[in-house]
């Protein structure tokens, strides 16, 4: 969550950045409603990592988590209720409720943590790596073909990964391996639950879709934060805290996803996920002026790797 020290490291960033963006309105596909979406969708996640790092750093994480998870789960539940689509299969919900809990619990869970344990921007960059996973995994699972120039890519976001989690200061006491790892593990989920997900988004309709992901990934996750729920005053809590809540559990967790979702069905994960690239340099930018996180050198290095690596699986 750094927005680059020296403005050059940052200018750089930013160009990478919105090169990929304009690759993808480019003149062989019009820039659509989707596209528009898909970029309001990276601001939004682009902020929430400030957000969530606030949150987190006031309530306890799986009180926040909890309580957030449950109020998207709640609404979109109400929003399927109301829209009375026509019900999938069986088959169909059970399917999306098993990976509601990869990619709306476990995910959660992991990416709530880690943020809490590392420095926002860390976090960023870490999920920046996301469409270099999303294009191994659907390798690995016989959905896309991986050529030489998309591989390289992979092993440059791993490697940018590297400079991220290493390449901090002695004194930076918010960020520490443990939650960088959290996070990625985070992307993991975040990557298999993403291709997983494409078959499914192609027949169930979007409210449906991100009802029942969303409900799969509640039911676990407020299980476990229970505890911490009960345990949380919260007649005590702050407005600005119950701000961030609104927003990770309404912002991020509703609007965002259901562009997402949208994007899945429409252009498929691949090209859904290059715009996972813009969403860093908000965070960098967001969490620079909002909670005073300046990189280190091998950090921005490690910025820049990540970027490379991605706008190389992407092309």
């Amino acid at each position: 969550m750094e927005a680059e020290t020296r403005c050059g490291e940052g200018a750089d960033i930013i160009f990478f950045r919105m090169a990929s963006v304009a690759a993808v309105s480019s003149p062989s596909r019009p820039f659509t409603l989707t596209d528009a979406l898909l970029v309001t969708m990276s601001c939004i996640w682009g902020i929430n990592y400030s957000v969530v790092k606030y949150g987190t750093s006031v309530l306890k994480p799986l009180a926040y988590n909890g309580v957030r998870v449950a109020l998207a789960a709640t609404i979109l539940v109400a929003a399927a209720v109301l829209a009375r689509r026509s019900r999938p299969s069986k088959r169909d919900v059970l399917s999306l409720l098993g990976l509601g809990v990869l990619g709306n619990g476990l995910y959660q869970l992991l990416f709530a943590e880690g943020i809490a344990h590392t420095r926002a921007g860390n976090a960023a960059l870490v999920l920046a790596a996301a469409p270099a996973f999303i294009a191994l995994i659907g390798r690995a699972l016989g959905v896309e073909r991986i050529q030489r120039r998309q591989a390289l890519g992979i092993g440059l976001s791993i490697a940018g990964i590297g400079l991220v989690v290493f390449g901090r200061t002695e004194g930076s006491a918010g960020a520490t391996v443990f939650g960088d790892a959290l996070v990625l593990a985070g992307a993991l989920s975040w990557s298999l639950f993403s291709v997983l997900l494409k078959p499914l988004a192609d027949r169930v309709d979007l409210v449906t879709l991100s009802a029942l992901t969303m409900l799969g990934g509640a039911i676990p996750l407020v299980a476990i934060s229970m505890p911490s729920i009960l345990a949380t005053s919260w007649t005590q809590v702050a407005p600005l805290t119950w701000l961030a809540l609104l927003y990770s559990g309404v912002g991020a967790l509703v609007i965002a996803y259901f562009f997402w979702y949208r994007g899945v069905r429409t252009l498929g994960p691949t090209r859904t996920a290059i715009y996972s690239n813009l969403q860093p340099v908000v965070a960098l930018l967001f969490a620079w002026v909002a909670l005073r996180e300046v990189p280190t050198l091998w950090q921005s290095v490690g910025a820049g790797t990540i970027i490379a690596g991605v706008l190389l699986t992407r092309s």
